[in-house]
């Protein structure tokens, strides 16, 4: 599987799906699912409490709205609403935006920092986690993978996590 780093924007990525760092509930307040919302349109998020809650752990998919993307995936860091995440929290999180990416025969996702924002858990941290758990992936669809942030901090940690 193919694992590219970029500094910009989740939504100008060329893939099939992106992925959202949800909270349990789907709801799309702040970070990055608040710009997914912003963009994408309420539907999104409409769509995403319906299958609520999540457990972390878990992923859903919805539609992209008004992206230009076939869907987004909601794989919650954070039970609740803005809540302080873990390191495990994200592990299962990225595992399974995977999972389910694979599972419905995607091959292409882009996936922000996951916890970094409001979840508040160190860049370094989430940066390691992210790339073993999308290294060590058994993927059978799956050709690619973006991790992608404004934050060059972070995309210093994808490079530096991915040499490792």
């Amino acid at each position: 599987m193919e694992i590219e780093v970029r500094r910009g924007s989740l939504l100008e990525v060329d893939t099939e799906l992106i992925v959202n760092p949800a909270n349990s509930y789907g709801y799309m307040g702040g970070g990055v699912a608040g710009v997914i919302k912003r963009f994408g349109g309420e539907e999104i998020e409409r769509e995403a409490v319906q299958k609520a809650p999540i457990p972390v752990g878990g992923a859903v998919l919805t539609t992209a709205g008004k992206l230009n993307f076939k869907g987004v995936i909601h794989a919650p860091t954070m039970e609740e609403p803005a809540m302080q995440t873990t390191e495990d929290k994200v592990r299962k999180a990225v595992r399974a935006a995977l999972r389910l990416a694979d599972r419905e025969r995607f091959s292409s996702l882009a996936m922000p920092g996951m916890g970094t924002g409001v979840g508040r858990l160190p860049k370094e941290v989430a940066a390691r986690v992210m790339a073993e758990e999308i290294k060590n992936f058994p993927a059978e669809s799956l050709k690619r993978v973006v991790l992608v942030d404004l934050d060059e901090e972070l995309v210093k940690e994808w490079e530096k996590a991915l040499k490792e």
